[in-house]
């Protein structure tokens, strides 16, 4: 069987799968349904990704099955994740919280005065 991918081979821009079908039990779905992000990648980037997947995320390992210095597995872990349509860089960071409000949410989980869940929500930069 063919995977499906989600780049048209004409023009480039994005395929929608009109159909889908059970092999068990010739059950079919049709409408438009959106492919997922992996598969706008090409054969050789989805390798790529089961190879960093398959060494746990460690571009050294990475590099090393694939023959490649870990700038270019860097490099190509970057042109991936534009690919995807993602910015490498641009997550979402919590403010960090000085060392003084760490310590007294700590006290105050101490003292049963907040929940572990509400300790975690203030650590993460939720408010009071």
């Amino acid at each position: 069987m063919h995977p499906v991918f989600g780049k048209c081979p004409i023009c480039g821009e994005e395929m929608t799968v009109t159909r889908l079908e059970c092999r068990t039990c010739g059950t079919e779905i049709s409408g438009q349904f959106t492919v997922s992000k992996l598969a706008v990648l090409s054969a050789d980037e989805i390798r790529f990704i089961e190879t960093f997947i398959k060494n746990r995320g460690n571009a050294y390992k990475v590099g090393e099955e694939l023959q490649m210095p870990y700038s270019t597995v860097r490099a190509r872990l970057t042109e991936i994740i534009r690919a995807m349509g993602f910015e490498p860089g641009k997550e979402e960071t919590a403010t960090p919280i000085s060392p003084e409000r760490r310590k007294a949410i700590l006290d105050d989980l101490a003292r049963g005065k907040i929940s572990a869940d509400d300790a975690v929500k203030l650590f993460q930069g939720e408010t009071e």
